[in-house]
């Protein structure tokens, strides 16, 4: 609730017709991801510099959501495109090392997660 009433007070075009429980869920998955990413990297293994590269990513991604003045409706699907194509990017690396790193199936579970949040956020807006 305290996220929908935040939301309300912002500048972004087209906000109230947003679905702040997807947005809720998209901040939580980046926000997960962003921590195993961010644990990822410290194995130094070939993923790294996509998982740090990821984290990054995450972390834009949820401070341009809690932002959201001056970001319109477009440059919001941009951002989680971007999202999007970085996870599956670091997934997709991890997934290569999942069978000798617990830490790096993690990782890639928790990119897949972050993808389907995004995805399901822009798919909404998509919608609306």
């Amino acid at each position: 609730m305290m996220m929908k009433d935040m939301m309300s007070r912002t500048s972004m075009p087209g906000m109230d017709t947003m679905d702040m429980s997807l947005m809720q869920a998209c901040l939580d998955a980046c926000s997960a991801c962003e921590q195993a990413c961010t644990v990822c990297a410290t194995q130094m293994m070939d993923c790294s510099p996509a998982c740090m590269t990821c984290a990054d990513m995450c972390n834009t991604m949820m401070r341009t959501m809690l932002r959201m003045q001056g970001t319109t409706p477009a440059a919001m699907m941009a951002m989680l495109d971007a999202c999007i194509a970085m996870c599956q990017v670091c997934m997709d690396e991890c997934m290569e090392h999942a069978d000798m790193s617990e830490v790096c199936k993690m990782c890639a579970q928790s990119c897949q997660a972050c993808v389907d949040a995004c995805m399901a956020m822009r798919n909404s807006m998509m919608a609306a």
